[in-house]
């Protein structure tokens, strides 16, 4: 007789359970027309785990929850199951490699992947810190893959089969070939083991990500406004996009509203010019570029800030650190035609320091850029003072990228424009 197992057919916690069948010899069979959101929360799926998490397993002797716990009773049907190893210190290192697999590795991808896929908040520093503490544990994991094929002993146990099915999520969703590559034992670790048999029919053909999910916009899609027509249900799809004329008045579509920083007084200023010069200065730079942006520059239509990142002690990992500069830049694409920016990553050694110097139309930061792009409130802003001479050559120092800056060396330097 089938153990049943309640969970979908992509649940990576209910592939614990079935490789673990396969090396068994136990049949498991998922069940039939399981459907997430609405099957576990039957009353009868309530009564087996109350909190309706999958995956749950129905035995002869009542059902079973949570993964780990799951597969360890699939694997202890058989007797001096070798997924078990052959010894008590066996046994204890496979506990020991499935805490790891749990604690280490799934837990630190699902707080980098959940805010990605929607399921949570996207912080910034959180995303770090559980990135930074990823790096770490297969970092970790590396060192001990260095001399050794599987985790304990000379094959397949069931602390493979869990944390194998916990990397099979990253490897699939976020872990990209450039992150990955810096740990390669874990990288020949984990592709061996997707290949076996056993693991295989479970997971299928295994391809890696090749980028990393977008952070989700926080901003909500316009909702359609529905037709005061009630439509009628006989009339095909295809006649309802092909309208007769009518003498009935259709409401005009609405002029997109201008932005405020639009409506301003013009400006001697252009920036566009200002762009240009910067990108074709190769030479000279400071007599060229710097001196034509002081002969261009207009106080009473732009003003200068100076921003500093609000969490630099925990810029610990220097690639993590370059990215989020990245990321934010991406995300100030809205303000391409009212702004000019340079983010300087400082440092040798972390934890490194991100500051910035943007210049913007108008006397404040645009309201619309601190509305739609959370990385603003990331950082402190401070306007520059021009009357203050260190300030101006800070400003200076910072558009051409002068090394050592401020007796530091530059790690990375980025342009807005």
């Amino acid at each position: 007789m089938a153990l049943i197992l309640h969970a979908g057919k992509t649940n990576k916690n209910a592939y614990k359970a079935l490789i673990a069948a396969e090396y068994t010899g136990v049949q498991v069979e998922l069940a039939p027309n399981f459907e997430m959101g609405v099957s576990n929360k039957t009353p009868e799926f309530l009564k087996m785990n109350p909190i309706g998490k999958v995956p749950v397993l129905e035995t002869p002797d009542g059902p079973v929850f949570e993964s780990n716990a799951i597969a360890r009773y699939v694997t202890r049907l058989k007797a001096d199951n070798p997924l078990y190893g052959s010894s008590l210190i066996d046994y204890a290192h496979i506990e020991q490699w499935i805490d790891f697999a749990s604690l280490e590795i799934d837990a630190n991808i699902g707080a980098w992947l959940r805010p990605r896929m929607g399921r949570a908040v996207y912080l910034p520093p959180a995303e770090e810190a559980a990135i930074s503490a990823l790096k770490r544990a297969l970092g970790a994991l590396s060192t001990h893959l260095a001399s050794n094929t599987y985790l304990v002993g000379h094959s397949v146990t069931l602390a493979d089969i869990v944390l194998t099915c916990n990397l099979y999520i990253g490897f699939s969703l976020v872990l990209t070939k450039s992150f990955t590559s810096e740990f390669p034992h874990v990288e020949r670790y984990f592709w061996t083991l997707v290949n076996q048999p056993n693991f295989k029919k479970i997971l299928g053909e295994v391809k890696q990500s090749e980028s990393v999910p977008p952070v989700p916009s926080a901003k909500k899609p316009a909702q359609p406004k529905e037709s005061a027509k009630p439509k009628h249900k006989d009339e095909p799809k295809k006649e309802a996009k092909k309208e007769e004329p009518s003498n009935e008045e259709e409401e005009a579509p609405k002029p997109k509203p201008k932005n405020a920083l639009d409506l301003l007084p013009p400006s001697k200023m252009i920036l566009d010019e200002w762009k240009r010069l910067y990108s074709n200065t190769k030479t000279n730079f400071r007599e060229v570029a710097i001196k034509g942006f002081w002969d261009m520059y207009d106080p009473e239509g732009y003003s200068l800030w100076f921003c500093d990142y609000k969490y630099n002690d925990e810029n610990t990992v220097s690639f993590v650190t370059l990215n989020k500069v990245s990321g934010f830049l991406q995300r100030m694409d809205l303000a391409r035609k009212y702004a000019f920016g340079k983010m300087l990553v400082i440092g040798s050694n972390p934890p490194f320091k991100v500051q910035g110097l943007w210049l913007f139309r108008g006397q404040e930061v645009p309201q619309f850029v601190i509305d739609e792009c959370y990385d603003m409130e990331l950082y402190d802003w401070k306007k520059v003072d021009l009357s203050d001479e260190a300030q101006k050559e800070r400003v200076n120092q910072m558009i051409e990228d002068h090394e050592p800056f401020e007796g530091e060396p530059l790690l990375d330097a980025k342009c807005f424009k």
